[in-house]
């Protein structure tokens, strides 16, 4: 059987529930055809570069896929079909990566540093405002 990673978007206005229910229809599908799902990360509701069917956010969904391409082939059409996928991707490799994807990492990293409030701690933390003795921008 072949390898792929596949990645597709979900409309904004679906909920995270309503994305998962559609990856399981996804993975029903390649079980029918005798492929499996080995990888199945959610990566969240992000904004896209430009804007596709009025959408500026979609949910973004990675699928490890171990399935012979006709089974590949079946889930694509079914996604074609189904009005809440705005786009997707599927690309052959030799080899599936083991652990957390590159999105994951970054989201983990992330999530390390929230803790930092976004300033610096001697300044107070927060430096969203013009408050607090910060340069307002000129005006020409």
């Amino acid at each position: 059987m072949a390898l792929y990673e596949h990645i597709y978007l979900a409309r904004q206005d679906v909920s995270q529930q309503q994305v998962e229910e559609l990856t399981a229809a996804l993975t029903e599908v390649l079980a029918s055809g005798g492929g499996k799902v080995t990888k199945n990360e959610y990566w969240g509701l992000k904004g896209l570069s430009y804007r596709i069917r009025k959408n500026r956010k979609a949910h973004y969904t990675l699928l490890n896929i171990e399935a012979a391409p006709q089974a590949v082939a079946e889930m694509e059409r079914q996604m074609r079909i189904n009005e809440d996928i705005l786009r997707f991707m599927t690309v052959r490799v030799d080899e599936l990566e083991e652990g957390p994807s590159a999105m994951m990492q970054k989201r983990d990293r992330d999530d390390r540093d929230g803790d930092r409030a976004g300033g610096r701690p001697d300044r107070g933390g927060d430096r969203g405002g013009f408050g607090g003795g910060e340069r307002r921008p000129r005006r020409f």
